[in-house]
């Protein structure tokens, strides 16, 4: 099985995350989304996986939410809202872990732990 985490190294849910899959012996593709930001068509794909709405993916705690003035309630569609992701990929929430099984959001890291069930 193979398994790709969506990873900021300076977060301690990203680190806490890629601690717990490697306790379960994997060893995933590290992404580091902010040096590496996924296209359109990934993250039309990882939300499609996560079966979520784009709005579940998005940080608007973020400073930079603020400044783009966006909200969950923003009547946006779907390629919009990929749009902002795509141009601000520090508002996409972290940390995204993705196998063959399946995806999840790893807040709190231990959500990963879904995936080995």
């Amino acid at each position: 099985m193979t398994y790709t985490i969506y990873h900021n190294p300076k977060c301690s849910k990203c680190r806490a995350t890629l601690v717990i899959l490697n306790n379960k012996g994997v060893e995933p593709t590290i992404v580091e989304y902010l040096k590496n930001p996924p296209s359109k068509e990934e993250l039309e794909e990882i939300i499609q996986k996560l079966n979520i709405q784009p709005t579940e993916l998005i940080r608007f705690k973020e400073e930079k939410a603020k400044e783009l003035g966006i909200s969950a309630t923003d009547d946006l569609t779907l390629e919009e809202w990929i749009s902002i992701l795509t141009e601000n990929p520090i508002l996409i929430e972290r940390p995204i872990v993705i196998s063959d099984k399946g995806a999840i959001i790893g807040r709190p890291p231990e959500n990963v732990l879904s995936l080995f069930e």
